[in-house]
């Protein structure tokens, strides 16, 4: 049975910039700053590559909702080998109080629409680490769900994941259709290569509103204040266990 392959890919602050606070505290600041796709949505998109590669897959899927930068996002994903795009658009006002929830009600719907059979996403993103969006999806599917991915095979209409939990590695089998979310060890992701990057450009990519899907955007959560974590004071050295208990004395620690 071919599969097709829904994949969310959500565009964030790169990894490697200081994150800073607005003056204001009612959020940090993203203007002129570096984004990227989401590292583990990354590893979602190639997995799902590969599962075309081996002809389990038949059409790889992207979406990415939020503002019209998203598209870089997904032209990043089908660079790597995706076949289209879906740009789920939402104002940039609108997209900062953009939750799980939320999102997860637009993957539904689409994975309703686009008839597919897998939906790969990554377990977490950088910039809020919810880890909630697969789960929801999945439940609001009423499919199984295979989370923290390490390994993921098919096999019919079945499919084996290898999951990392806190004890180490549980392998459980789910009948599709099915919600894989990933993580880190379930691949390395490639490059795109420059003829590739070419190609990613004339690979259609479709534009639809929440409304469209027949969902409802409205956040039930207030963001209060954001604030800077407090700073890391400087550590002591001391040359013996009796300067040690001494210092823990002082401190009250003890």
């Amino acid at each position: 049975m071919a599969l097709r392959a829904l994949v969310g890919v959500k565009r964030v602050i790169d990894y490697a910039v200081k994150v800073r606070v607005k003056p204001d505290k009612t959020g940090v600041v993203t203007d002129g700053v570096k984004h990227s796709m989401n590292p583990f949505c990354e590893i979602a998109v190639e997995e799902a590559v590969r599962l075309k590669e081996k002809k389990i897959v038949s059409e790889v899927i992207v979406v990415s909702c939020g503002p019209q930068q998203c598209q870089e996002t997904i032209r990043t994903a089908l660079a790597m080998g995706a076949d289209r795009g879906i740009h789920v658009d939402i104002p940039a006002k609108d997209a900062e109080s953009l939750g799980p929830f939320q999102v997860s009600k637009i993957f539904a719907a689409l994975a309703k629409k686009e008839s597919v059979n897998l939906v790969l996403l990554g377990k977490q993103a950088i910039d809020d680490d919810c880890n909630q969006t697969g789960q929801m999806t999945a439940a609001l599917l009423d499919w199984p769900q295979g989370t923290f991915a390490s390994e993921v095979k098919v096999e019919g209409e079945k499919l084996t994941v290898l999951r990392e939990i806190d004890g180490g590695l549980e392998t459980i089998s789910l009948k599709l259709p099915a919600v894989v979310t990933a993580d880190l060890r379930l691949n390395e992701p490639r490059y795109a290569t420059l003829p590739n990057i070419m190609k990613a450009k004339k690979k259609k990519i479709e534009s639809v509103k929440p409304a469209d899907l027949g969902v409802d955007i409205t956040s039930r959560i207030r963001i209060l204040s954001v604030e800077d974590p407090p700073q890391r004071q400087a550590g002591v050295k001391v040359e013996t266990v009796e300067d040690l208990v001494s210092k823990l004395k002082e401190r009250g620690r003890i």
